[in-house]
């Protein structure tokens, strides 16, 4: 069966914000799974990012969470064709890269990639455009078309597994889709721990009710959070990622935890060049929502740069993917 792209029907930027796109203002004072897993590194890891409409902060850390629709091989619809076998359209694969490279990033959380070789192809074609990120880590979880991939511009000092990766539902048990990425970084003298996730589509499921199964794999995300912060309690986690449901869903309360507590994660605000906050466009239903989210915990919320956030609604956006990338800084 073909699987047709949302992107379809892209529109440009609207002037209304989109529902559902609440975030966390800075507190005052701060102003059975199948799992694959492969490290790519290639040589000049000491090469340093060259782009021309960007300064590259010599302090501090530059992260992107993209989700890059299907940067995979698939059947799908290209031009009102039906296409089978065929890979993302280099049209899109070109302003994906043109969107990243632009800003600069030393770190790229990414969603919806297809094999290793997908992974490695888009490292290839960053530093091609003058965005060298030599470090890479690539994993996922049951689905076996779609897996989560990060690009590093600074050594990956360790990589890990959750503990717990299935979950029952109506009597049954299911391993995550799409899995957890644990990857720690150590960048100028600090360490990131950065988990990216792709939680359960919106999209109705053969195994259950689709808002049942986001909520399971929440609470599994949820829990390997709560295992990291009672080992270390100062942990300086990142949590991002494409978690498809909004700011007041179950999912996202069950990610963030309670205010009070604290192991509470911090949802960076951020908006594009017209303070819109929605980084999905699901063309079928023309619904803009914020579904892609940055996440820290307490120990690392103070070297938030919470200014400098965004959404990146850069002229290609559309035409790359149905989500728009967010950025963090980190000081």
């Amino acid at each position: 069966m073909l699987a047709a792209s949302s992107c379809d029907q892209k529109s440009g930027t609207p002037d209304w914000a989109a529902p559902g796109a609440q975030t966390d203002a800075p507190e005052p004072a701060e102003a059975a799974s199948l799992e694959v897993e492969a490290d790519i590194e290639t040589p000049d890891a000491s090469e340093a990012v060259t782009v021309s409409s960007e300064t590259v902060s010599p302090t501090g850390l530059r992260f992107i969470t993209y989700n890059v629709e299907n940067w995979l091989t698939m059947d799908r619809y290209v031009d009102r064709k039906a296409l089978k076998g065929a890979p993302k359209p280099e049209s899109e694969k070109q302003a994906v890269v043109a969107i990243l490279s632009r800003h600069a990033p030393d770190v790229i959380g990414l969603c919806e990639i297809g094999e290793a070789s997908d992974l490695a192809e888009i490292q290839e074609d960053l530093k091609a455009a003058g965005l060298n990120l030599p470090h890479s880590h690539y994993t996922g979880g049951s689905d076996p078309t779609r897996h989560l991939g990060l690009l590093s511009r600074f050594p990956i000092t360790s990589t890990a597994k959750p503990a717990e990766t299935e979950y029952k539902l109506a009597g049954q048990t299911f391993a995550i889709n799409r899995g957890i990425l644990d990857a720690t970084i150590e960048a100028r003298g600090k360490s990131y721990r950065f988990l990216g996730v792709h939680l359960k589509s919106k999209r109705d499921s053969e195994q259950g009710d689709q808002e049942a199964i986001r909520l399971n794999e929440a609470r599994l995300l949820r829990r390997h959070v709560n295992s990291i912060l009672k080992t270390n309690a100062d942990a300086r986690l990142v949590v991002y990622g494409d978690l498809n449901d909004t700011r007041a869903t179950p999912a996202i309360k069950t990610v963030t935890g309670n205010y009070n507590d604290p192991t509470y994660l911090t949802a960076i605000p951020a908006k594009d060049s017209r303070h819109d906050a929605w980084t999905h466009h699901w063309a079928l239903h023309d619904l803009y929502s914020r579904i892609d989210f940055i996440m820290v915990t307490r120990a690392l919320r103070k070297d938030v740069n919470f200014p400098a956030a965004k959404i990146i609604d850069d002229a290609e956006w559309d035409k790359a993917s149905d989500h728009r990338a967010v950025l963090a800084v980190f000081q």
